[in-house]
């Protein structure tokens, strides 16, 4: 069995949708390198950079200030090339060319995929979760999870504000693509009447709209309707309530404000250590393995085993955002 090599210089990378707390994790991973005594090299534009060899040294200097901020410093941007073998070949090829002996890659599921693919060609490779949908099966945290739900939340606050003044049913789309974790966790926060997920709902309008007139018969001045990205069309929806309902219905799709802002405390200490372990981890000789947070501990696991897992939501939970609900029937 042959020699692991030393390594010597670490890149590290954000690829797909940005989440705060990105930053964070970059700033850790560059001066927890350079402590360590390693030369770190960051990556532009993700996995397009790597592929257009858009790599900059980095100084400890290079991540001052920017823990506070949202966003990723070093960009992000899809990579349909990064799918393909030849791809795949040429950023292996660029990692050599540059001296890249370890890759750290901040991102969701298709980054971790990437990573994957490169460490079967030879190169170490450690994921970090970032993502703000908290889909990621091997870990209870994902970087930006924290923030885009505070977020969502203070926004739908917001509006249940203007929603209760003209006495409206408001339906608020929130992000996650196909994971309802940010849907839930805020119908469980703000408070809301119904909340509709992609692992959940049955698409019965029939029962939003007895809920809604349900409330109205109790006197209820507002109803709000978390409805999450997966299920998505909420304008046309709120036509449809509104049309069966006689309640004035207005949708608010909360959107891109989402990912973006300041990250929380959370989001920067988790990630700040996150970004310290898989630093720890190439230098302990260790390759194709995912960071994540399972039962109060940061751990690692197997790249491979962490694709193949799923994850689903919480049954009690959700259980307990029904019963919460006025319209939980007792």
């Amino acid at each position: 069995m042959a020699e692991k090599k030393e390594i010597k210089t670490i890149g590290v990378l954000t690829s797909g949708g940005d989440a705060p707390g990105m930053n964070a994790a970059i700033r850790a991973v560059v001066r927890r390198g350079l402590a360590r005594g390693v030369k770190m090299k960051g990556i532009l534009k993700g996995y397009d950079g790597l592929l257009n060899e858009e790599i900059i040294d980095m100084s400890a200097k290079d991540v001052s200030d920017t823990i506070e901020r949202g966003g990723t410093i070093l960009g992000t941007a899809r990579c349909a090339e990064m799918r393909t073998e030849e791809g795949q070949k040429k950023a292996v090829e660029n990692c050599r060319k540059h001296g890249i002996d370890g890759l750290i890659v901040i991102g969701g599921d298709g980054s971790f995929a990437g990573a994957q693919k490169l460490a079967n060609l030879g190169i170490n490779c450690i994921g970090i979760p970032g993502t703000i949908d908290l889909d990621i099966a091997c870990t209870e945290y994902t970087i930006g999870f924290d923030t885009a739900v505070n977020t969502a939340m203070e926004a739908i606050d917001k509006v249940r504000d203007t929603s209760t003044s003209h006495e409206r049913c408001s339906i608020i789309e929130v992000m996650g693509r196909n994971a309802g974790y940010i849907a839930l966790w805020c119908g469980i926060a703000n408070g809301a009447e119904d909340i509709l997920i992609p692992e959940k709902y049955d698409y019965d309008e029939q029962k939003l709209v007895d809920n809604i007139i349900e409330s109205r018969k109790r006197g209820k001045k507002h109803h709000i309707i978390i409805n999450a990205e997966g299920i998505g069309h909420s304008a046309s929806m709120a036509r449809r309530i509104e049309a069966a309902t006689g309640v004035e219905t207005r949708a608010t799709i909360l959107g891109h404000m989402q990912r973006g802002g300041s990250p929380t405390c959370k989001d920067r200490v988790y990630a700040s250590t996150m970004g310290c372990l898989a630093v720890d981890l190439l230098l302990e000789g260790k390759n194709k393995r995912v960071v994540g947070y399972q039962n109060g501990e940061f751990q690692d696991f197997d790249i491979n085993e962490a694709l193949a897992m799923h994850k689903g939501i919480s049954e009690y939970q959700y259980e307990i955002a029904r019963s919460l609900s006025q319209n939980y029937k007792k």
